[in-house]
């Protein structure tokens, strides 16, 4: 891992392999880098990919950001520092999908294909109370108060079943997170509208979902897709919000045929 120094923060990021075009990854809100181990050496083979961790993940410095937009202009800001040609691709999960949106809204010309997996438009009412309750039990108790909840809505139960081990190092992952980034970014994804805005994105537009995702449902995200102008939709059996983890060999197929053909 290496550290770049951006205005005064830290940021975490790796780089892998060579070649055109390159490839970003933008991981969700738990979740960090290290949850595209299991794709990168694949992703990597014919380009180079980087990966960074976002405010208050990993070695990261827990910059302020309180809103997504915000966070998608740090991620700009991060990509003009490492240099990322302007036809770089991007792909984010969950809360780096909604970053991603942003970027492509505020940034679009900065990059240019966008993959986007588990994400949606806006959250329903009642879907945005558990982020703000999230975000109060970790501002008041630290991380360790809310690794349950956060885990149970990442993982679909039989997976977490079956596999203890992955759920035993994202707990570890997500408990070294900085408490307030966390909070921040609960409220922000509560707060989020893309409704309306989401219509701006001119970036070729993937966007794929969990067909066990409960906390960005694939109804959700195939109403995102509707709002994108040409965006494709697909789902992605016998996953739930974490692809690169659930579903990595059919995460891989659907970037790879978008990206290296139709996406153009």
């Amino acid at each position: 891992m290496a550290l770049l120094e951006l205005e005064q923060a830290r940021v975490e990021y790796d780089q892998h392999g060579k070649g055109a075009p390159q490839l970003l990854l933008l991981h969700s809100l738990l979740t960090e880098l290290s949850v595209f181990d299991g794709v990168l050496s694949k992703l990597a083979k014919s380009r180079r990919v980087t990966r960074i961790n976002l405010p208050g993940f990993g070695r990261s410095s827990p910059v302020q950001l309180d809103s997504v937009g915000a966070h998608a202009d740090h991620v700009a800001r991060v990509m003009g520092a490492l240099e990322l040609p302007r036809d770089t691709d991007v792909f984010g999960n969950g809360f780096g999908a909604f970053v991603a949106l942003e970027l492509a809204i505020r940034h679009g010309a900065r990059f240019r294909r966008l993959v986007v997996a588990d994400t949606l438009a806006v959250f329903p009412e009642a879907a945005r109370m558990p982020f703000s309750a999230m975000a109060q039990r970790v501002s008041e108790a630290g991380m360790q108060a809310v690794l349950d909840t956060a885990i149970g809505r990442l993982f679909p139960p039989e997976f977490a079943r079956k596999h203890p081990k992955i759920i035993a190092a994202r707990k570890a992952a997500l408990a070294a997170v900085d408490p307030q980034c966390f909070a921040r970014a609960c409220l922000a994804l509560a707060a989020l509208d893309l409704s309306s805005s989401a219509e701006k994105i001119q970036n070729p537009t993937l966007v794929l979902c969990g067909a066990l995702d409960q906390t960005t449902p694939p109804t959700l995200a195939r109403d995102l897709a509707g709002r994108i102008p040409g965006a494709y939709y697909e789902e992605i059996p016998g996953s739930g919000h974490c692809p690169m983890l659930e579903q990595p060999d059919a995460l891989l197929e659907k970037m790879g045929e978008f990206l290296g053909g139709r996406g153009h």
